[in-house]
């Protein structure tokens, strides 16, 4: 079997996604369905960038003043 390269890009499951997020599984649907999550469609279920989870994260530990500000 042929080995990905490190960089070939890393996906979630909709599941792990809400596990990580501490939401449920419907809350991420809606966010992928609003377009506030990016995510592709792989039959049929989503998968979600290991980039974007990283990003949504990293959103929830910024300052509220940084938040507010739009930073």
């Amino acid at each position: 079997m042929t080995q990905l390269p490190r960089s070939a890009p890393q996906f979630y499951t909709v599941a792990e996604v809400a596990e990580l997020t501490r939401v449920s599984r419907m809350t991420v649907y809606r966010m992928v369905h609003s377009g506030d999550l990016p995510a592709v469609r792989v039959g049929n279920s989503y998968r979600v960038p290991k980039s974007a989870v990283e990003e949504l994260l990293g959103s929830f530990d910024a300052p509220e003043d940084q938040r507010a500000a739009g930073e």
